[in-house]
């Protein structure tokens, strides 16, 4: 067994354009006095980050870390859940999606996919200039659009979304096996890799690459009504990433998982923080510990009603309070009474 590391705070919810949120320096030295040990980084936030000169500079990583260091904090992950979303685009979100892509390929789907996948291929680099082993960052959509199978979906069509999908992501975990990275795709919602079924798909066509992982967030698997503790059991092999996320899921007979396109607020399924919601963080700390988790506890803080600077601060408090630090002994050992394998035989009788 082992101990989860942590807390740790993912930056993306917290980064600004106004003080301690706006600089490295300031963000991490704010993220300690909250009583965190670790932060993960939006690779795509240039107020915090050079992408480009840490996939090429170990000294600018170096430094990077090193500032972190000295003000309490480590380097835990580097994300592009932007940039990943990018990789696979259906057409139906170009509009929506240009946003997240560098200005000079708006408009233009095949040149934002090649930025996309040269900045996740950037970010790989610069995890194992860092010594970083785990990634996150989401897988895009093609077949997003034909969730529901109403109307009637043409045979092959979720097929042929998840070979291409496949066929865009291989070169990208070919590189992170040439790189001893791990990509831990998140699962979530907008994604084709949204469940677990769907995670399935996707390693079968990717022949179950060593390098293709999961990012494990109970929030989201509340919101679908899935098994949270049971994916534990079922993907421990494959669950690389820990996000700390809190939900509740209050159906009415109004409305359901779908919500009746609400605004946050007012949708049945909602994102809460840290012990505002539903989810069993007891027990989710206790199966990672058994399973020997090798990673670390990330709060990402997302929560319709509370202040951000609450949720971080009580949020370091809540993963402090659930991490194990597990035993290096039997509770039982005081009546361990010796044996042999002589012993053993006698007393089976044989």
């Amino acid at each position: 067994m082992k101990t989860i590391k942590g807390p740790a705070l993912f930056l993306a919810q917290f980064a600004g354009d106004d003080a301690p949120f706006n600089s490295w320096d300031s963000i991490t030295k704010w993220a300690a006095e909250c009583g965190y040990k670790g932060v993960q980084v939006p690779s795509w936030d240039a107020r915090l980050f050079d992408l480009a000169k840490a996939a090429t500079s170990k000294d600018y990583c170096d430094a990077f870390k090193g500032q972190a260091a000295a003000n309490g904090v480590e380097v835990t992950e580097l994300s592009t859940h932007l940039q990943g979303q990018l990789v696979a685009v259906h057409p139906a979100y170009d509009t929506a999606f240009d946003g997240f892509a560098d200005p000079s390929v708006h408009g233009n789907p095949a040149a934002r996919q090649e930025w996309a996948v040269d900045q996740v291929m950037k970010a790989i680099s610069a995890s194992n200039n860092m010594g970083i082993k785990n990634h996150v960052s989401f897988s895009g959509a093609l077949a997003w659009p034909y969730i529901y199978p109403w109307p009637q979906r043409p045979a092959g069509l979720i097929e042929t979304a998840f070979d291409e999908l496949a066929r865009r992501w291989r070169p990208i975990l070919d590189h992170a096996e040439e790189h001893d990275v791990n990509i831990c795709y998140e699962i979530h919602p907008g994604e084709d890799l949204h469940d677990g079924v769907t995670f399935e798909m996707f390693l079968e066509r990717v022949d179950n690459h060593a390098r293709c992982n999961m990012l494990y967030d109970p929030s989201h698997y509340v919101l679908q009504c899935l098994d949270y503790l049971d994916n534990l059991d079922v993907y421990k092999d494959r669950i690389k990433m820990f996000h700390v996320k809190d939900a509740e899921f209050n159906p009415s007979g109004r409305q359901g998982v779908y919500s009746g396109y609400q605004p946050w607020v007012d949708r049945a399924g909602r994102f809460r923080s840290l012990g505002d919601g539903q989810v069993d963080f007891g027990a989710i700390f206790s199966k990672l510990s058994a399973m020997d988790f090798d990673g670390w506890a990330v709060v990402e803080w997302e929560c319709c009603l509370k202040h951000p600077e609450d949720g971080a601060r009580e949020g370091a408090q809540f993963v402090k309070d659930h991490i194990i630090r597990v035993t290096e002994r039997a509770f039982d050992d005081f009546a361990d009474g010796g044996t042999d394998e002589a012993a053993n035989r006698k007393m089976l009788g044989i």
